[in-house]
């Protein structure tokens, strides 16, 4: 980095911080203890008002917040930042109702038309094909908004089966092959779920006294929250590197890849609800994965096979 442009960047960081240490510099922008001072002698010659407290746990003080000119961005941050956008093309529904022909307007009349004419250049010869997102999802905003704020939400969830009402504290929200899913916490049944998003027809924030809730669950390990049920059933089938990345790509937190005797297996349980999900999800894998156990989940995977030759 261009001693510039660090000290840039360098400006933004204290301004945000009011109180650094070297250390911190050194750590924040991977720079020697020796660069860290000239760059602090730097910045006090061009006016930044610097106090030093001496002592074991002395440090840099900004006496006062600054104005500060605009974020610059170097060329290659410039499209790595308009390349992440694409992402959003595929979502017809995201937090905050975010358009991305709005952002994608916007920042191309914020950059300079040099990088508008690299931009362009690029898009000739790179392609995004994007899983199109299935149905619209009315309550993300929402469902993000209570997991920052750790709030419980009372919701309608409909299945093709039935529509419960369920209570729940939202941890976190992803998007994966097309669809948008909740992690959250059950507040009723006491355990981890996932909820499809488009699912939910009505939401409500309620006032919930989840204090002892919040003593039993670590909100930021979702994975350490999920427990199989006393009705699960437990799976076991020895795949190859062609499968591991498979799972990679689609993974569950009942699941997991365990080595033995230099072999690799996939390993975890699914519930008596989930039977139809683990055989097709199973079946994705082709002939890349064989199951070892339980020979009911096999027979029914062959099963699965027949069915599918019988209706052509």
């Amino acid at each position: 980095m261009k001693k510039v442009e660090r000290l840039n960047q360098m400006l933004h960081f204290i301004n945000q911080k009011q109180m650094f240490t070297l250390k911190d510099l050194i750590n924040e922008f991977q720079i020697s203890k020796r660069t860290a001072l000239r760059d602090i002698a730097s910045l006090e010659e061009i006016g930044v008002p610097l106090l030093v407290d001496y002592g074991r746990y002395g440090g840099y003080r900004l006496l006062k917040s600054m104005t500060l000119p605009p974020i610059s961005f170097t060329s290659h941050e410039v499209f790595a930042l308009y390349f992440a956008m694409q992402a959003l093309q595929s979502f017809t529904s995201s937090p905050f109702q975010i358009s991305f022909h709005s952002i994608n307007e916007k920042f191309l009349n914020g950059v300079s038309q040099k990088h508008r004419d690299q931009i362009e250049s690029f898009q000739k010869r790179v392609s995004f094909y994007h899983t199109e997102q299935m149905y619209e999802c009315v309550y993300l905003e929402e469902l993000l908004i209570a997991a920052v704020h750790t709030k419980a939400l009372k919701l309608q969830y409909t299945t093709p089966y039935k529509t419960t009402t369920r209570c729940i504290l939202p941890i976190s929200i992803y998007a994966m092959k097309g669809y948008w899913y909740c992690q959250a916490y059950d507040l009723d049944k006491k355990a981890y779920r996932v909820f499809r998003c488009d699912r939910i027809t009505s939401l409500e924030a309620i006032e919930l006294d989840i204090a002892e809730d919040l003593k039993e669950i670590n909100i930021y390990n979702v994975h350490s929250l999920w427990k199989p049920s006393e009705q699960a059933s437990r799976f076991k089938c020895l795949i190859t590197e062609t499968s591991l990345e498979l799972f990679k790509q689609q993974q569950y937190p009942s699941m997991k890849v365990v080595h033995e005797n230099e072999n690799m297996y996939l390993m975890g349980t699914y519930e008596p609800t989930e039977t139809k999900f683990i055989i097709q999800y199973l079946s994705s894998f082709g002939k890349s994965i064989k199951i070892v156990e339980p020979a009911s989940l096999k027979e029914q995977l062959k099963q699965y096979y027949l069915d599918l030759i019988n209706h052509l």
